[in-house]
């Protein structure tokens, strides 16, 4: 395994969001993976991977369209979540995330939407983009570790990428963890 303290996480750049009305934006993340539509599927399904790199665990397969329990870190309830699409190496949607995954040359583009609280849409885009990086390491073999919850906003990474995003966003960023030095 790789040592989370050498990881750094690129610029934020693979975010944008829907500006709606109501309390939840719609976070739109794209990331260029080097590999199969295959692999990048397996890692979205499968509870064993996804426990692995993303901010939460489930208690059954994603792949198929029915009522599963996730938790996510930092959070002890689980959360009745129905996964209402599945179309393999293509399409899967739950609750209120949505992937799709394109094949991209040798490799594939990822996709992700979800609804998140506008107040934390730059956190929200600052923890999936690590996520993102942990899920890459993990396919490559190189894995890192799951980066998430408030393991990830203590990550000097996370604070950089938060208020990145913020500015791109066009919001304040939050100031969290609380005790986190305020930014200008």
């Amino acid at each position: 395994m790789t040592e989370p303290e050498l990881y750094e996480p690129g610029p934020a750049n693979l975010a944008r969001v829907l500006k709606e009305d109501g309390d939840k934006w719609t976070l739109i993340l794209v990331r260029e993976l080097r590999h199969s539509p295959e692999k990048v599927w397996q890692a979205l399904i499968d509870p064993a991977q996804l426990r692995e790199w993303a901010p939460f665990v489930t208690d059954g397969s994603l792949g198929a369209v029915g009522t599963v329990k996730l938790t996510w870190v930092g959070n002890p309830t689980p959360i009745e979540t129905k996964v209402t699409r599945v179309e393999a190496l293509r399409a899967l949607e739950y609750g209120d995330t949505r992937w799709e995954l394109e094949a991209s040359g040798t490799g594939t583009r990822l996709t992700l939407w979800a609804k998140i609280d506008r107040r934390f849409i730059s956190m929200g885009a600052a923890g999936w983009h690590i996520s993102f990086d942990v899920l890459d390491h993990l396919l490559s073999g190189t894995p890192i570790g799951r980066i998430a919850g408030g393991d990830a906003t203590k990550f000097p990474g996370w604070q950089r990428l938060n208020a990145e995003y913020a500015q791109q966003f066009g919001v304040k960023a939050p100031n969290w963890p609380p005790q986190a030095p305020q930014k200008p």
